[in-house]
This record gives structure tokens, C-alpha cells and sequence, in this order.
């Protein structure tokens, strides 16, 4: 089986988290400058077999678009025009940012390591993917 690949995607950084092959564990991955990202992919697709993108669309608590939506619906369209053949599917991302740090301060970590935005969001596409993989797991 292939893995399936989920992005925090933001303007500065995009967190990344994938699954096992057999789809059962999401891991993150790591977290990319998002202006390096369409490469980071390339390379990663050319190691690994993905059978789906996972993207985070940012939402407000009463469904409209946030300031951040056009960019994710931007970056969608680039990803779709690089990688035609990879389907590509949105998740809500309301408050996984802050679930993050809600799951980073259950694992103990100290408030500095807490402070790191690039672990933030690399929790962020992991909390991401494990909620994809239940929904479709049952």
C-alpha cells in the first residue's frame, strides 16, 4: 500500500505527516519552509509511494473562509497542476494549531520546545492525519 501525506500548510511553514504504508499510524514528518515545499514534495514522491494529499482549509467556527483560505486554495492549485495524478482532499484544521500545544503539553514538554512554531505545526499535520485515518478507519 502507499502512504497517505497530510499538510499544515502556512505561509511562512508547512508541517508534514504521513502514514505508515499500511495506513494505520500517522507520524509527522517534518516541517518545511513553505517556499521550499513543490520541491521537498518532488523529492519525497520520487522516495516514497503516496496515494493521497491531505490539506488543512482553514475555517472559522461559522464555516466562512479565514484570511488564510485563498492561500491554501492557491497552494491546492499548484499542487494539482505538479502532481496531476495525486488526488488531493481537505480536512478542517480548526484549532489543530491549538491542539497541538494542547498534545505538547500532555507529552510534557517544556514551554520552549512549546514555543517552536516548526514543531507546532509538524504536530499540527500529524493531528491532521490521525483524524483523517479515523474517519476512514470507523
Amino acid at each position: 500500500m502507499a502512504r497517505i501525506l497530510a499538510l499544515d500548510y502556512g505561509l511562512k511553514r508547512t508541517g508534514v505527516a504521513v502514514t505508515d504504508p499500511f495506513q494505520i499510524i500517522a507520524t509527522g514528518l517534518t516541517t518545511v519552509e513553505t517556499p521550499k515545499l513543490l520541491a521537498f514534495l518532488k523529492n519525497y514522491f520520487l522516495q516514497e509511494q503516496v496515494e493521497l494529499l491531505i490539506i488543512g482549509e482553514p475555517k472559522n467556527l461559522d464555516d466562512t473562509d479565514t484570511h488564510a483560505t485563498p492561500l491554501v486554495k492557491r497552494m491546492i492549485v499548484k499542487l494539482k497542476k505538479e502532481f496531476p495524478q495525486l488526488p488531493i482532499q481537505t480536512v478542517d484544521e480548526r484549532y489543530s494549531s491549538k491542539r497541538a500545544k494542547e498534545a505538547m503539553i500532555d507529552m510534557g514538554m517544556r514551554k520552549k520546545q512549546r514555543r517552536d512554531k516548526a514543531l507546532v505545526d509538524e504536530i499540527a499535520a500529524t493531528i491532521l492525519l490521525q483524524e483523517y485515518l479515523r474517519t476512514i478507519q470507523g
